[in-house]
């Protein structure tokens, strides 16, 4: 029965996961451009810095990705941050390229669900379908 009923809601789950995942990230963005949410070390970073741009990518994109407006290009632009953020941050500064033992399973995760969000797009529950009756981006 549940299944038969997810199967039917398809598109409203993947509106659920896509405002989420946007969601989410924003809060990594605001922390590091406006240091709001704890900010990073209590404060914002520098934006003229790795940290900073990132800082700015996961805030736009964060903001696209929610409103399902150019997801394809945001989620593309942020899984190569994720990517970015893993190799340097976590593998080559870290102990180890074991995502459990380095603390990035959160870049590796948000990097999945980018790759899924660039497959898939905005969906029929999006600002972009709803400005243009159909996905452009």
């Amino acid at each position: 029965m549940c299944f038969e009923w997810c199967k039917q809601n398809k598109e409203s789950w993947y509106a659920i996961f896509r405002i989420f995942v946007g969601l989410m990230f924003l809060q990594h963005g605001l922390q590091k451009v406006f240091g709001l949410l704890g900010g990073v070390g209590g404060a914002s970073v520098e934006l003229f810095t790795l940290m900073g741009a990132a800082g700015i990518i996961e805030l736009i994109t964060g903001i696209t990705i929610t409103l399902g407006l150019f997801t394809r290009p945001s989620a593309t632009l942020a899984a190569i941050t994720m990517a970015v953020a893993f190799i340097y941050v976590h593998a080559w500064q870290g102990t180890s390229w074991i995502p459990a033992l380095n603390g990035g399973e959160l870049a590796l995760l948000y990097f999945a669900a980018f790759l899924v969000l660039g497959s898939y797009g905005a969906g029929k529950w999006s600002l972009e379908t709803k400005l243009w009756k159909k996905e452009k981006f």
